[in-house]
């Protein structure tokens, strides 16, 4: 009988290369196979028609993947106007083909112009959404009449950077819960003629603008030489909290946060979260900092030793 391996307890972030054709949990339990880890979670979910950057956190790193979820995106993607589909996507089935108007930059501008900035967006029914604990595609595939609840989202640029005929390539940067695939379908209906998402691929996620990123072909190879070269792949927790102010913590300061007691400092910051860091750098706690200086433990880690 073949014994299981014990699972290995892994800490750190993994920038995976998401591949086409796999769901984000899929993509995330063969990583986690890979590194044979005990726990590990995803940032941010990816459509299986998408590729690009999902980071993985691994061990302590998922205490931090709530703050990834919600960051600022980046994206390449492509659509096609004159058609819709039941997905707004390729993956799904034609629902109307249009013929094109008269197009050109200036009429495309305008149309993407009100799509920035603060909007209020439908995401798409076949969604990971759920209503009543049950996700949203999962009553569309059932046949179920279903209604996605509008919601406001953050578009910071929503960008056309190359035309040919009915196919589009855009940039997209946006912020938690928006659906690029209901930009495009929303891009297709101002411009009369409907549209579709055809190609995605995410390209940053903040901290990680300019991201290394691994394939699972990658991980599989150099998983052949051991798990030590496997974790030199992972970047630490701290650097997934980059954009966040550090608070430096004496000995004392950091065994008293690691037994979820408050202290309060004599340099008065008032700061609504930063990390707390203990002399070697190591990540103690999510803490805050009143206007008083009294320093209180959001999220405690345990300090992961090289």
């Amino acid at each position: 009988m073949k014994v299981k391996p014990a699972y290995r307890d892994v800490h750190g972030i993994l920038l995976l290369d998401k591949p086409q054709g796999l769901s984000s949990n899929q993509a995330l339990q063969r990583a986690k196979r890979l590194f044979n880890a005990r726990k590990a979670g995803h940032t941010g979910s990816l459509d299986p028609l998408a590729t690009g950057l999902l980071p993985i956190c691994f061990g302590e790193a998922t205490k931090i993947a709530g703050y990834l979820l919600g960051a600022r995106k980046a994206y390449a993607a492509e659509c096609r106007l004159g058609a819709t589909t039941t997905t707004d996507d390729a993956q799904g089935e034609f629902v109307q083909t249009r013929p094109l108007p008269a197009l050109d930059d200036a009429v495309i501008e305008a149309a993407m112009a009100p799509l920035r900035g603060r909007i209020t967006q439908t995401p798409p029914i076949y969604s990971a959404l759920k209503q009543a604990g049950v996700p949203l595609y999962k009553r569309a595939r059932r046949g179920e009449d279903v209604q996605a609840p509008p919601r406001e989202v953050d578009v910071f640029r929503f960008d056309l950077i190359e035309r040919e005929g009915a196919d589009l390539r855009l940039h997209v940067e946006c912020g938690s819960g928006t659906y690029v695939r209901s930009l495009a379908r929303d891009l297709g209906e101002a411009l009369g003629c409907g549209a579709h998402l055809t190609a995605l691929r995410r390209l940053w996620v903040e901290p990680f603008r300019e991201p290394i990123m691994w394939t699972l072909e990658q991980l599989g190879e150099i998983a052949a030489g051991g798990f030590e070269k496997l974790d030199a792949l992972l970047l630490p927790t701290e650097q997934g909290l980059a954009a966040l102010p550090t608070l430096a913590l004496s000995s004392e300061q950091a065994v008293q946060l690691q037994q979820g007691k408050r202290y309060t400092q004599a340099v008065l910051v008032d700061c609504s979260l930063a990390c707390a860091l203990d002399t070697q750098g190591r990540l103690v706690a999510l803490v805050e900092i009143d206007a008083a200086g009294e320093v209180r433990v959001r999220r405690g880690f345990t300090p992961v030793i090289d």
